[in-house]
């Protein structure tokens, strides 16, 4: 039988300073503005509580913070804060965790905010709090950023995606053995390399000296000053990624977290004859015979889908209904919404909330928004006021 060592002061020291780490943690998640790229359905409710995958977009972020040990949620916001805080009070007393906003009375970038909320992320335990964007959905693999960041003895971790076109963004270049970045090249005509910045962050509070409450960007101003004093660290993020802030990359989004599901044999996937590759049902949803529903469908709570009805590459959020032999792809169905019988909606249609379709009608790419009855057809890409 194998001997157990005994357990050592510095043992002991190790597990309180893991413990006081997990104790302290905190996190600030960029909530930023108005959701323009996503309207009309900011139009009803801020953007991080527009749902993706049957919840609010900023639940899969807090729910994998509260998941590696973090505390205290800080959300810098500059629109509908009482919104945001009301909604998430429930959230709160479910999670164990504490959620408190940081409001700014002018956009202040993606640094100004952080210097905001100093006094509630440094609370003098020198410990790093993460930094997340809040239309980033991807698999969180936050506690090996702990592990990163702490072996690398740096100022800031950044997370990184590589993509197959660089030149549409800033890349991000590292020396690929130790992760050390090196510098930035805004949209580069020329092959430097195919990481970019993931837009989730760890940062030791010393980080705050440099940063004032004014607008300032944190990837153009910050990180490269960092960076070129050697102490900015790049870890590629495994797993998928996508910034879910605008219609066509919140559906692919939707596929690439449907994916992801599918690849750890979730039980939340829907399965049945109806069902055609990853699908997202919620219990309380109400599905018709007939039915053909997939790939990579979102379906909320209260739904009703009657008979006959198809559904493929779309979300139909809470308290929608969908009458018999409709025809959904490539769209976002608003809340409450309703979809007439023999309607096809395709093309990136994106329904505000309470939107009615009537019998019939076919919507080519129409944008409309909230409380609209839609009686004719929208034959090509359009907003509906």
């Amino acid at each position: 039988m194998k001997k157990l060592r005994p357990i050592s002061e510095e043992d002991l020291s190790l597990s309180f300073v893991a413990q006081i780490f997990l104790l302290t943690m905190k996190a600030l998640i960029l909530v930023g503005g108005f959701g323009t790229r996503l309207r009309p359905l900011t139009l009803s409710f801020p953007k991080p509580l527009v749902d993706f995958a049957n919840k609010p977009m900023i639940l899969h972020q807090i729910e994998a913070l509260k998941a590696i040990g973090v505390t205290e949620v800080v959300l810098a916001i500059n629109y509908q804060p009482e919104v945001m805080l009301n909604f998430l009070k429930d959230f709160e007393t479910k999670l164990g965790i504490k959620i408190t906003c940081s409001q700014e009375t002018e956009p202040l970038g993606t640094a100004g905010p952080l210097a905001l909320a100093r006094d509630k992320l440094d609370d003098g335990s020198g410990e790093p709090f993460f930094v997340l964007n809040s239309d980033v959905i991807s698999e969180y693999p936050l506690k090996e950023m702990i592990a990163f960041h702490k072996s690398h003895g740096g100022e800031a971790s950044i997370m990184v995606t590589k993509v197959d076109e660089p030149s549409k963004y800033g890349v991000v270049v590292m020396e690929e053995s130790t992760g050390r970045v090196e510098r930035f090249v805004e949209k580069p005509k020329i092959f430097v390399g195919n990481k970019i910045n993931a837009g989730i962050y760890l940062l030791n509070p010393s980080i705050l000296n440099r940063i004032e409450p004014k607008p300032t960007s944190i990837e153009k101003e910050i990180f490269p000053k960092i960076a070129s004093s050697n102490l900015l660290f790049a870890m590629v993020l495994p797993g998928f990624w996508m910034d879910i802030g605008q219609p066509k990359d919140y559906i692919t989004g939707l596929k690439l977290y449907l994916d992801s599901l599918r690849k750890k044999s979730s039980p939340k996937l829907a399965n049945g004859p109806h069902i055609i590759g990853n699908v997202l049902v919620h219990e309380s949803a109400k599905i018709g015979e007939g039915c053909l529903i997939g790939p990579d469908v979102a379906i909320g709570p209260g739904c009703v889908v009657e008979s006959g009805v198809r559904l493929s590459r779309c979300t139909v959020m809470r308290g929608v209904r969908v009458k018999m032999h409709a025809c959904i792809s490539s769209s976002i169905i608003g809340w409450h919404s309703t979809v007439g019988m023999w309607a096809r909606v395709e093309n990136m249609t994106i329904l505000g909330e309470d939107v009615h379709v009537c019998d019939e009608v076919y919507s080519n790419g129409g944008v409309v928004l909230p409380h609209k009855e839609i009686k004719a057809s929208i034959l090509k890409p359009e907003i509906v006021m």
